[in-house]
């Protein structure tokens, strides 16, 4: 509940999500899995299952989704542009990693990084990755047009 609270004291909305074929379903989250499975080398396993982390973040205001269909994520991407996400599209499926919140939340950088890889690598995920980074001629501060706001960079 920490984390929530701190979440939502910072302006951001608490969110998570779980999908139609996972048991309960917040367990479809691929990174919880590992994690509540002790298999991200270096990060003990939370201290709360599943059900428990959805019911914290709804009780906070924030969203639960549970995402529909299979899964075929094609790219990894890895956002930089400061207090932006990229929305979950059910047709062009990615994971998306928001490294930027490593600072803002005061985060081990290279811990976050290698727990997001290592995800992707133990649930088979896509091997290309896209790097998002600001757009040094662009003043917005939302992200509404990913390819008009940011610069995209393939590895």
């Amino acid at each position: 509940k920490k984390i929530v609270e701190e979440v939502k004291y910072s302006g951001s909305v608490p969110s998570c999500h779980g999908d139609e074929h996972a048991h309960p379903a917040p367990m479809g989250c691929g990174f919880f899995k590992l994690w509540s499975q002790s298999k991200l080398d270096g990060i003990p396993p939370p201290k709360f299952d599943s059900e428990e982390g959805k019911a914290a973040i709804i009780e906070a205001g924030g969203v639960y989704e549970c995402l529909s269909g299979t899964h075929e994520e094609k790219v990894v991407y890895i956002n930089f542009v400061p207090e932006t996400t990229i929305a979950p599209k059910a047709d062009d499926q990615a994971f998306v990693v928001d490294a930027w919140i490593t600072g803002k939340y005061n985060l081990d950088v290279p811990k976050y990084l290698i727990a997001a890889a290592s995800t992707v690598e133990q649930l088979n995920g896509p091997l290309k990755a896209k790097l998002i980074v600001p757009d040094p001629n662009n003043k917005a501060s939302s992200l509404t047009d990913l390819k008009s706001l940011c610069c995209c960079l393939p590895n």
